[in-house]
């Protein structure tokens, strides 16, 4: 049985670094045999604010919709995105804020301080683009890019392992390190895809 792969773009640009990543991935992913399918969610039409936070449930949007069918259907979750201001793009965590929603990715139980995570059984992978050298995020701002997405967001609703790869610094690299980088994350598709494909 084939991998069932997603793979997230949280670039708003999928002309950019990450979605040349994400489409790297996919195509290693793809050539050993998984099942990938590419989200972009610069060309989802939704509205990434919470209007009323979570007092008041704002309908889903067709793309949202779909964008949960996918998340349900997949065993792995590749999150591809850049580090803009010490964090993820406002689209990506507009995307969390409205897609993984309370009955969906997470529910919290009626007694007591736990929750039950809804999206466990599926393993995860982040490929973080950034300007920073990472000693440099890691000991001035804590990488809460990385942080974030990885302990907040998808080891809450139960996604785990995640695997990180973080490619920096993106503002000097030239065009064979950035050819090196795509070699790189085709190569991690290929992994993944047999990786899964040997679960039972």
């Amino acid at each position: 049985m084939s991998t069932r792969i997603l793979v997230i773009l949280g670039h708003p640009d999928r002309a950019s670094l990450c979605g040349a990543l994400a489409e790297s991935y996919a195509q290693g992913a793809q050539e050993a045999g998984a099942e990938v399918e590419i989200l972009r969610l610069g060309e989802l039409e939704f509205d990434p604010v919470l209007h009323q936070g979570y007092q008041k449930i704002q309908p889903l949007e067709p793309d949202l919709q779909r964008a949960q069918e996918r998340i349900t259907w997949a065993q792995h979750l590749v999150l591809v995105y850049p580090t803009w201001w010490g964090g993820p793009p406002a689209l990506l965590k507009g995307f969390f804020d409205r897609a993984f929603l309370p009955g969906f990715a997470f529910r919290s139980r009626a007694k007591g301080p736990f929750w039950d995570r809804l999206l466990s059984g599926r393993s995860g992978r982040l490929l973080v683009t950034a300007d920073s050298p990472g000693f440099y995020d890691w000991l001035v701002n804590g990488m809460p890019a990385v942080r974030m997405v990885k302990q907040a967001v998808l080891a809450f609703c139960g996604v785990k392992p995640v695997a990180v790869h973080r490619f920096a610094t993106v503002k000097t690299s030239n065009r064979r390190r950035r050819l090196q980088w795509l070699t790189e994350v085709r190569e991690l598709g290929v992994k993944d895809a047999k990786k899964k494909a040997d679960l039972p």
